[in-house]
């Protein structure tokens, strides 16, 4: 069985025992996989919970634990059951057996502990919820109810209870501020200073100490405080901030977020059984969805790519980087080589045209260092190694001991050209080139090289730290060692690589462009930029286009739109208004952060036309554009499958899960039939 229930004493002062209890451990009997919940586990839990009440009336046990296995507590729903539900009545049937299971930890004649020794999500920190008590480990990552991440909503019980154990400010954070933010979790220390968690322990004793706690909150040596109920104000303001979030990340465009900060709402005076129902109902709705299959579809293919890049070659095949070269010291070099120093722990060496350039980036990762160590990310011996292990110089010479060397160099292919060229005869024989370009033909860069072999494409995205995906683009010429060793950094450095072969703008730049491209035509029939800006809501975009134009620079949009007008002249164009932007030196068209509203920037900037696309015009045309762009992506052969983009789309400019990154949604909008005649996935 994967619940295990054992019976054991608990220590009291001294050693000697304070009355014995039922531990109950979720294992799920292979130390890879994490203990879940689903149709077969929530009946064997909810079986070794009568086990254990029975033990408490036979033998008169004080306690019943809850407790996981190999540094995991439990992962939360199985979400391949989940997505296999047929029906709203299955769906709220999963709902109401996960209440009756988790329950009756609420409900039984002993106090109840959960001990958080790892991995809590979803339904695995509802099960702690429902308990009496909590301990967490400090070392324990990922708590968190991502639900409405998902495109769901917590189902059992988590948006009752959290309200009423931490209040409604932390409960709004976990539900919805962490799961919209890419499906951000708490640690154990945080889950302790939120008053999720009653207390906190190390992980080297853990059980340990989380047992003699229970005997001591038993006895009544440690009283466990909680806040009272809180007041209408808090609650208004916790629901508001939620509800801000929530249009500022999908705009409505997702149930799942607005269901669940009805249900928190709700929380406030419903009562269990009432509320439980209603988080039944809203299971019943949001589980047989299309957002939520396209969201555990993209879920689950951004997992299973971290883990295991579709189409890389044999990882023994990479070469060991102990030094890394990084040729530019300008923003984005600077950045790159903060997360090389940060994440591989090994030299880093800048160079650039000029000693001034060359100081300010040194400056600039030494100072991220600090950072890193005001955060407590590492500690004060670590800052100290990483920033004597940054140098910087004039002379590419000093690359001469890397065995990777990234360039990062102004977007242009004559200069890259010169710089791979001068580069090429410095370094090692064996030493892996890199360029960072988001647009230019990497074939190209090759041809200067005397082994174009050793050449690959490492393109990142904008903010370096922040975004998960690397682009590893493969020229005819590249070979698999190097391809490897690209692949191997990029997963040491915490980022998803996807395999892309060369072509104009790769992937997501490309695919990103035709969709600007489509909203600049329509700014230039004439459509007023504030109906442009709210028409592609229905995407769930992180920013609106102008907003995501002025944060990546309207200079890289004209670039790469003249980059893809020169592949595809067909299809792609620079628009004169685009140019007018850039040369006005790029002024925010619309404000920055909150509602979108105009800033009075464009007024007497542009020239426009007497036709306005209303904002389901737009919209249409921008799915017909991506569905066609996508396709022709596919039948060039620049990613093996849809699936490829998606991930892209997902982790390079943040498209949401319930879009499935992107094709899921134009499947089920009927653009991929209507422009392609097909669909990018079988129907259900």
């Amino acid at each position: 069985m994967p619940v295990h229930v054992r019976t054991l004493d608990l220590p009291g002062p001294g050693g000697a025992p304070a009355g014995r209890m039922a531990l109950l451990t979720l294992d799920s009997g292979d130390p890879r996989r994490p203990f879940t919940l689903g149709p077969a586990t929530l009946p064997e839990l909810g079986a070794a919970i009568e086990r254990a009440e029975r033990l408490v009336l036979d033998e008169g046990l004080v306690a019943i634990g809850v407790t996981g296995a190999n540094g995991v507590f439990c992962a939360g729903a199985d979400l391949k059951a989940v997505a296999r539900t047929p029906s709203p009545e299955e769906a709220a049937a999963t709902g109401a057996l996960g209440h009756a299971v988790l329950g009756r930890l609420a409900t039984t004649t002993v106090p109840t502990f959960a001990y958080v020794n790892g991995l809590a999500l979803g339904g695995g920190l509802e099960t702690a919820l429902h308990c009496s008590y909590r301990t967490v480990s400090t070392a324990a990552r990922g708590l968190g109810l991502p639900e409405a991440h998902l495109g769901l909503v917590p189902g059992w019980g988590g948006t009752w209870l959290l309200p009423r154990i931490a209040g409604p400010d932390v409960a709004v954070q976990v539900a919805i501020e962490n799961a919209l933010a890419g499906n951000k979790t708490i640690t154990g220390p945080q889950a302790a200073r939120l008053g999720i968690a009653d207390a906190a322990f190390e992980p080297a004793d853990f059980l340990l100490q989380s047992l003699r706690w229970t005997a001591s909150v038993l006895a009544g040596e440690s009283v466990v405080e909680r806040p009272g109920p809180a007041d209408e104000a808090t609650w208004a303001a916790a629901l508001a901030r939620g509800r801000a979030v929530a249009d500022a990340r999908v705009h409505g465009a997702a149930p799942a977020p607005y269901r669940t900060l009805d249900l928190l709402a709700a929380s406030r005076t419903a009562g269990r059984e009432e509320h439980f129902a209603a988080e039944e109902a809203a299971l019943g709705d949001l589980l047989v969805s299309g957002e939520l299959r396209a969201g555990l579809y993209a879920f689950d293919l951004v997992q299973r790519y971290a883990k295991a890049p579709a189409g890389a070659p044999a990882p023994e095949l990479a070469r060991k980087v102990t030094c890394v070269g990084v040729v530019g010291a300008g923003l984005m070099a600077s950045q790159l080589a903060l997360l090389f120093l940060h994440r591989l722990k090994v030299p880093v060496v800048l160079t650039d045209v000029d000693q001034a350039r060359v100081d300010k980036g040194v400056d600039f990762v030494r100072s991220g260092v600090e950072e890193l160590l005001g955060k407590g990310r590492i500690d004060a011996d670590t800052a100290n190694r990483l920033k004597a292990s940054v140098s910087g110089s004039v002379d590419k010479a000093a690359l001469g001991g890397a065995d990777f060397v990234v360039e990062a160099v102004f977007e242009d292919l004559a200069v890259k050209q010169d710089v791979l060229r001068e580069l090429e005869p410095l370094v090692r024989p064996d030493a892996v080139l890199a360029t960072n370009t988001s647009s230019l033909p990497v074939t190209e860069m090759a041809s200067v090289l005397q082994h174009p072999e050793r050449l690959v494409g490492f393109h990142f995205f904008n903010p370096v730290a922040v975004l998960p995906l690397v682009e590893v683009v493969r020229t005819p010429s590249t070979d698999d060692a190097a391809l490897a060793t690209a692949f191997a950094v990029g997963r040491s450095l915490g980022k998803t690589c996807v395999l892309v072969r060369d072509a104009p703008a790769f992937v997501v730049n490309r695919i990103s462009t035709r969709m600007f491209d489509e909203v600049v035509r329509a700014l230039d029939a004439g459509t007023p930029l504030l109906e442009v800006e709210r028409s592609l809501d229905e995407l769930g975009l992180p920013m609106t286009p102008f907003r995501l134009a002025s944060f990546v620079g309207p200079a890289v949009m004209l670039h790469v739109h003249e980059t893809l007008a020169a592949a595809f002249p067909e299809r792609y164009r620079v628009s004169d208004n685009l140019r007018r932007w850039v040369a006005a030196g790029g002024p925010d068209l619309v404000t920055r952060k909150g509602p979108v509203e105009e800033t009075g920037a464009a007024e007497g900037l542009f020239t426009t036309g007497s036709q306005p696309l209303s904002g389901p015009e737009v919209l249409a045309r921008v799915q017909d554009a991506l569905a066609d762009e996508v396709r022709r992506v596919l039948d060039d052969g620049v990613v093996a499958g849809p699936q490829d983009v998606d991930v892209c789309l997902v982790l390079g400019t943040g498209h949401p899960l319930f879009t499935g990154g992107i094709t899921p949604y134009l499947d089920r909008v009927g653009a991929s039939e209507r422009v392609t005649g097909r669909r990018f996935h079988p129907a259900d």
